[in-house]
């Protein structure tokens, strides 16, 4: 399916985006995550919440697996105002609003406590605000875990590994450029077709944490994967500006409070799954490696210095590392 028949088909499917059946409000939320992910639990605890809070009167209706669009067609859809809200990474995220692109970065965090300082506190509550200058209102960050490399034909040691692979990233300018620094060949591709990608030899790899891994089943193809932990790409949930502007100010909270909830418990949820998928690729007999980070960090490095005409990446990338320091850790 071309991409204009899929925005016809998610049109059709996401009319009334908001409105009323009877007296329940319904908001549908789409997303391309399999059922069997955590985010997508986290979800569907947001939806139970919702229905709870509001005693009924307002719903939330959970469209996975791309059934609406990719990443990219769910976030036009929410700007028009014809898909109520989306899950999409940040890395995606940054091409409708630009400063996303610092969570894309490559080792921005030291450690998971200095990333979730950063994205529960002042800058990540900023972040979310800031989206609604592109129509999309950002309600919470999911844990996504840290990005690294799976491999087909070898594993990948130190970055010169890289070197003549094809590698799949998300359609994210940064994510592209760091693969290309590594010495590897960028290859955006939607997650829905990555399987068959990997299994007919479009790409060579890709990259991802390790529950999208397993429950991919990308493992099946690619027996190799490096937690060289490149990237800590947060997850973003979304709403439409024009759905969310025609729900009355209680309607705002219930589902402000039923995202902050689910974001916690995805936590819980992350935690334990990455744990589950660890240990399932490896009864698999997936090779999993774990290299020296610092030379890869090394090389990564430059991107930093690319951003200095933005002014306004560059401030932000700053108040980051503001923050580890206040936190007590060092960039």
């Amino acid at each position: 399916m071309n991409r204009r028949d899929s925005l016809i088909l998610a049109l059709s499917l996401a009319t009334a985006a908001c409105g009323a059946r009877s007296d329940v409000t319904v908001i549908k939320l789409a997303h391309g995550l399999d059922p069997t992910h955590p985010v997508h639990h986290a979800m569907e605890f947001l939806a139970k919440r919702v229905l709870e809070e509001s005693g009924g009167t307002m719903r939330v209706d959970i469209y996975p697996s791309e059934q609406l669009g990719t990443e990219r067609q769910a976030l036009e859809l929410l700007q028009i105002g014809s898909l109520g809200m989306t899950k999409v990474s940040a890395a995606v995220l940054e091409n409708f609003a630009a400063p996303f692109k610092v969570l894309s970065l490559p080792y921005i965090f030291r450690d998971e406590a200095h990333q979730w300082a950063v994205l529960e506190g002042p800058i990540g509550r900023e972040m979310l605000a800031l989206a609604a200058r592109f129509r999309l209102r950002g309600l919470c960050f999911y844990d996504a875990g840290s990005r690294s490399f799976y491999t087909k034909d070898r594993p990948i040691v130190v970055p010169s590994d890289l070197e003549g692979l094809k590698i799949r990233t998300q359609e994210s300018a940064t994510a592209t450029r760091m693969v290309s620094l590594l010495g590897g060949s960028a290859t955006p591709i939607a997650w829905g077709e990555l399987y068959t990608a990997l299994q007919q030899g479009v790409v060579d790899g890709a990259e991802n944490n390790p529950p999208s891994f397993h429950l991919s089943r990308h493992y099946e193809v690619a027996r190799y994967y490096s937690l060289n932990e490149h990237t800590a790409v947060p997850d973003v949930l979304l709403v439409s500006t024009v759905v969310w502007n025609d729900l009355t100010r209680q309607q705002q909270q219930w589902l402000q409070q039923a995202a902050d909830e689910s974001a916690q418990y995805e936590k819980l949820l992350w935690q334990q799954a990455t744990e589950e998928a660890l240990r399932a690729v490896q009864e698999a007999g997936v090779q999993v490696i774990r290299p020296d980070k610092a030379p890869f960090a090394a090389l990564l490095s430059s991107m930093y210095a690319a951003y200095r005409g933005e002014p306004t990446v560059t401030a932000l990338i700053e108040r980051i590392r503001a923050e580890a320091t206040i936190t007590g850790d060092e960039h």
